[in-house]
């Protein structure tokens, strides 16, 4: 297993933790238990290969880290996310929002350049182009307001997805008449 890989299975949980507000650890506990994890391997082959004892920790530190400063990581996903309420972002981006943001802020031992990078990558999996825009401009934001990274290497870390910038993905209404972003 890459770090990539756990990296995504530690977006999943967060998107689920976050749609069930299941606290991390017990549905960590359920979602790794081997016979569990072996019928998602089946269905997924995100799953195929049983994380190892660095991989879970470093999941288990990411997922938790994040449902537990996600009102913090929240905050600044609003103020860099121009023009947008947070629960119009997809939620699929949000997630990757939160992971990145988190591992950029309290996680020292993964890179910011590799933190921003692998969510864009991770992002367009999911998300439409201007989704996986909209979030690499918030992160470039971010990083430019909080990190107080030089221009031209935020500039860098925005190059990772075309078209980046802090432009609004395109929204959808939902059958309540809200507003989403596609994803």
């Amino acid at each position: 297993m890459t770090r990539n890989t756990a990296r995504e299975i530690a977006i999943q949980l967060g998107f689920a933790a976050s749609a069930m507000e299941e606290l991390p650890q017990e549905m960590m506990d359920k979602f790794f238990d081997r016979d569990y994890y072996a019928t998602l391997g089946e269905e997924d082959e995100l799953y195929s290969e049983y994380p190892n004892e660095k991989h879970m920790e470093y999941i288990r530190r990411l997922a938790t880290l994040t449902f537990d400063r996600r009102m913090e990581i929240d905050q600044y996903i609003r103020r860099y996310a121009k023009g947008w309420k947070i629960e119009r972002i997809s939620k699929t981006a949000l997630a990757v929002l939160r992971c990145a943001i988190c591992e950029i802020m309290y996680m020292d031992d993964v890179p910011n350049a590799a933190a921003i990078n692998e969510a864009v990558e991770l992002d367009k999996g999911y998300d439409e182009p201007d989704t996986v825009a909209f979030v690499n401009g918030v992160l470039g934001g971010f990083m430019r307001g909080e990190i107080n990274i030089p221009a031209d290497e935020a500039a860098q870390a925005e190059e990772a997805a075309p078209e980046a910038g802090n432009a609004a993905p395109e929204a959808e209404t939902t059958a309540d008449g809200e507003k989403q972003t596609n994803g």
